[in-house]
C-alpha cells in the first residue's frame, strides 16, 4: 500500500509546483481521528512524499472528536486556495452524511472531491484471551455469551461500527458496541483486555499479531491477504460478509481547478 501510496503522489504532484503558483507555504492535511490509526498512517505517508515532490512542507493535522465531523467541519471552513484538505474515511464521507441529522457542513455543497488515496479491508481482532482462534469459533462464543462480549469501533456510524453490526446481523449474534473517538483509543483497550474484539485497519495492529499481542482471526476483504496468508477471509465461512474501507482527500469548495488536478 505504501508503494502506491507513493506512486500516485508522485504523480498528482511531481509537476504541479512548475505550473502553478501553489503550494506557497505549508499544506495542512487534516484528519479527524488521534494519531495512530489507519487514516493517520495514510496521511502521514501522503505528507512524506507530497513534501518531497512540493518541495513545501506538508503537516498532518489531528483533528479528532465526533467520527471525524469536528476535523471536516473545520476544513470546510477554510480558505479554498489547496492549502488544507481533509483526508477522510468511508464513514466521514459517505455515511456521516447519511446517518447525523444537521451536520454543520453539506458534502456536496462544501467540498471538492480530490482523489481516492486507498482502498483497503480490515482485519477482525481479538484479544488472546478470547477462546477463538477463528471467526466461525468467534460468532460461537459470542452466542454462549450473548450481550457480553464487546467490539470496539473508532465512533458511532464509521465503518468499523457497520462491521460489527453487519456481523451481528449475518450471523445472527449480539456482540455490543463500544465507540471511541478514533481507532487508536479503542484497540489500545483490544490490547488491555476491556474490549475482547474489533475491526480495524491492518497497519494499526499487524506488529501487535506478529508479537502475539492480539490476534488476527480474519481479513474483511475478498480474499486472503499475501503477507497473512494464513489469515481468512471472513467470507470463506461467513457467507456475505465483506467489507472494504476507503479513504480520499477532499479540498473546500472552490478550490481552483488546476489546484485539485
Amino acid at each position: 500500500m505504501e508503494r502506491l501510496l507513493m506512486v500516485w503522489a508522485g504523480i498528482l504532484f511531481c509537476g504541479l509546483a512548475h505550473a502553478q503558483a501553489w503550494p506557497q507555504r505549508p499544506v495542512r492535511i487534516v484528519v479527524g481521528f488521534p494519531p495512530g490509526g489507519g487514516i493517520d498512517v495514510v496521511a502521514r505517508l501522503l505528507a512524506v512524499q507530497m513534501t518531497q515532490n512540493l518541495g513545501q512542507q506538508v503537516i498532518v493535522d489531528n483533528r479528532p472528536g465526533a467520527n471525524g465531523i469536528l476535523g471536516t467541519e473545520l476544513v470546510s471552513k477554510a480558505n479554498a486556495d489547496g492549502h488544507t484538505v481533509f483526508i477522510g474515511t468511508t464513514g466521514n464521507l459517505s455515511v456521516n452524511p447519511v446517518l447525523v441529522k444537521n451536520l454543520p457542513f453539506n458534502m456536496e455543497r462544501d467540498f471538492t472531491p480530490v482523489m481516492q488515496t486507498s482502498s483497503v479491508p480490515f482485519l477482525i481482532y481479538a484479544h488472546p484471551k478470547v477462546p477463538a482462534r477463528t471467526l466461525d469459533e468467534l460468532v460461537a462464543h459470542i452466542k454462549a455469551n450473548p450481550g457480553k462480549v464487546n467490539y470496539y469501533s473508532s465512533g458511532n456510524g464509521g465503518l468499523p461500527h457497520l462491521s460489527g453490526e453487519l456481523l451481528n446481523s449475518v450471523a445472527g449474534i449480539n456482540a455490543v458496541h463500544v465507540p471511541y473517538k478514533g481507532s487508536a483509543p479503542g484497540f489500545n483497550d483490544l490490547m488491555g483486555g476491556q474490549v475482547q474484539f474489533g475491526f480495524d485497519a491492518v497497519p494499526i495492529g499487524l506488529q501487535h499479531v506478529k508479537s502475539g499481542r492480539v490476534k488476527a482471526l480474519a481479513t474483511t476483504g475478498p480474499k486472503r491477504l499475501s503477507f497473512l496468508p494464513d489469515v481468512p477471509a471472513a467470507n470463506e465461512t461467513l457467507k456475505g460478509f465483506e467489507v472494504v474501507n476507503w479513504y480520499g482527500v477532499v479540498a473546500p469548495s472552490g478550490t481552483p481547478a488546476a489546484v485539485v488536478n
